[in-house]
């Protein structure tokens, strides 16, 4: 007889950032610094007593709005076998049909799909990329969270020398500051610091295309891994233009919240390096999807934050993917990743391989349970 879905906990967490950041977006006036990371978090049980926790997130805005929607159509997955990820994602949609089916609306989802994808992969007692069939069992890790633009180029030096010795591989910079002069300076700064390591950088969508095209031209110098973002998110024709021009790969899709968005990259030719983001694609069940068509399309993947739950996306991607590093989120979990030799190792630990943290709790603003009491 098949198990089925006795309870849920939905959690909103708010993580406040040691240090306020900026990227591009601050410096145009678009956004204010980042201080905060909203999450939410579902606990899943099944009447066998099997658990599994997934999340989602969002920064400056859709965090309670996550929560809210999630809250309106929870109870529809209870009673369902929990074995159902796809049944019960649809049926999730459904339930919340007149809001859509991207942003807020599967974002809300993404983080009961995740805790589904990690009950089913800690009931067969394996990593989850092992249960999705992992093509290795470490991938190469870059570090993002000291390069932000409010770092002064020293800051920037000292925090990527540091990321490195720790074990990291790669270091990504932020650009896109109002005179692109000071990008190029800056950027020419710290390669020479680095050498030979790999470095990327980020304009987090705040060129047009004129300019776009003038900054890659001058950064083609640089030997960068990637250029993420030159342009607005869902300028999929600039995006992929600039990808078949130029000789240093281009990198997008963080901020896209479903797959027709990500489809739309590949049906206007684009030939860069793809960024889905599981918690802002809708979930794993999406992930997986684009993931099928973009390897079929010979792309390469670097999936974008949330380096929890992309380790194990990533493993299982055909071709040699980056993992992107971000330390913020370490307060929620009682375990840490394992780093070392420029890459980030698969947990030997079921599911996702991290339980909740004391801490997880203290941050908890508010919370939901449906179906049986909690023990």
């Amino acid at each position: 007889m098949s198990d089925s879905i006795a309870s849920l906990t939905l959690s909103s967490v708010v993580l406040p950032l040691e240090t306020p950041v900026s990227d591009a977006k601050v410096l145009t006036g678009r956004q204010r610094p980042l201080t905060e990371v909203v999450l939410l978090f579902v606990e899943v049980t099944t009447a066998d007593g099997l658990q599994g926790t997934g999340f989602s997130y969002s920064k400056r805005a859709g965090g309670p709005s996550q929560y809210a929607h999630l809250r309106e159509i929870a109870e529809v997955a209870l009673g369902q076998d929990p074995s159902d990820i796809a049944k019960i994602y649809d049926s999730l949609l459904w339930a919340g049909a007149s809001v859509g089916r991207s942003g807020v609306a599967t974002q809300a989802i993404a983080a009961l799909d995740v805790a589904l994808y990690d009950l089913k992969a800690r009931r067969a007692g394996l990593p989850l990329a092992k249960l999705l069939g992992a093509h290795r069992d470490s991938c190469r890790v870059y570090n993002t969270s000291g390069g932000f633009l409010q770092a002064s180029v020293a800051e920037i030096m000292e925090k990527a020398t540091a990321s490195l010795e720790a074990g990291i591989g790669g270091i990504k910079i932020k650009v896109g500051q109002p005179d692109w002069r000071t990008d190029l300076e800056r950027v020419a700064a710290v390669r020479e610091h680095l050498g030979a390591t790999p470095m990327m950088v980020d304009a987090n969508q705040q060129w047009d295309r004129a300019r776009a095209r003038r900054m890659c031209r001058e950064l083609e110098a640089f030997d960068l891994v990637w250029i993420e973002e030159p342009l607005d998110a869902w300028d999929a024709t600039g995006h992929a233009d600039l990808s078949r021009t130029f000789d240093t790969p281009i990198a997008t899709g963080e901020m896209l919240t479903s797959v027709p968005e990500h489809m739309a990259l590949l049906d206007a030719g684009y030939r860069g390096i793809v960024q889905p983001d599981a918690p802002r694609i809708g979930g794993i069940t999406p992930f997986l999807k684009f993931a099928t068509l973009a390897a079929h399309a010979g792309l390469a993947l670097a999936p974008h934050y949330a380096m929890e739950i992309h380790l194990h996306l990533a493993a299982a991607y055909p071709t040699e993917p980056w993992v992107e590093h971000f330390e913020w989120l370490n307060p929620l979990f009682e375990e840490r990743v394992d780093i070392r030799d420029g890459r980030m190792w698969l947990p030997e630990r079921p599911g996702l391989g991290f339980t909740l943290s004391p801490r997880m709790r203290e941050l908890t603003v508010e919370t939901a349970h449906f179906g049986a009491p909690r023990r």
